[in-house]
């Protein structure tokens, strides 16, 4: 279910004496009494709509109120359909990487990028093994390398507690 963020005061809601109006094929008719509107808007089988209350007098429309929050209901959703929510995957490794696990996580970071995700790869370090962080710095510099063809480095490499990360985008 969609809702209209915005809910316009409609006939009776209205709180005006004079009213600017608009028809319901968008000519302006001018500075008319606001019974007389809602009257016109009554005759038509219509509703009387407040689209700009702000100004002096205020603009009432004559329109299908029913008609138009579904119209806007549906762009709404038509609009969410077409954005794309961009995630960041992340990739964990361990300094010491074996070379098939590489392959396979780099493999697998190309795809996240491909599929217009950012990756996050973000070196582990375990007990000892943050005496070594340059080992951590090669193995990310050997996934930049990698995917050097399809990404850019949006972060380059930052320690953070016992972790080494780097973020990467894909390519415009």
């Amino acid at each position: 279910m969609f809702y209209i963020k915005q809910d316009l005061p409609i006939n009776e809601e209205i709180r005006a004496k004079e009213v600017n109006l608009i028809n319901e094929n968008g000519e302006k008719l001018g500075t008319i009494d606001f019974h007389k509107a809602l009257d016109m808007a009554y005759e038509k089988k219509l509703d009387l709509v407040l689209v700009a209350p702000n100004s002096v007098p205020p603009v009432c429309k004559i329109m299908d109120y029913g008609k138009y929050k579904f119209e806007q209901a549906k762009k709404e959703k038509e609009a969410k359909k077409k954005q794309k929510i961009q995630e960041t995957k992340e990739i964990r490794i361990t300094p010491n990487i074996e070379e098939h696990d590489f392959t396979f996580k780099a493999k697998n970071a190309k795809k996240f990028l491909e599929d217009g995700n950012k990756v996050k790869i973000t070196v582990r370090f375990r007990g000892r093994e943050v005496n070594n962080v340059k080992l951590g710095e090669n193995v990310l510099n050997k996934f930049i390398e990698e995917l050097k063809e399809v990404s850019t480095v949006e972060k380059p490499p930052k320690f953070e507690g016992k972790n080494l990360f780097i973020i990467l985008a894909k390519k415009a």
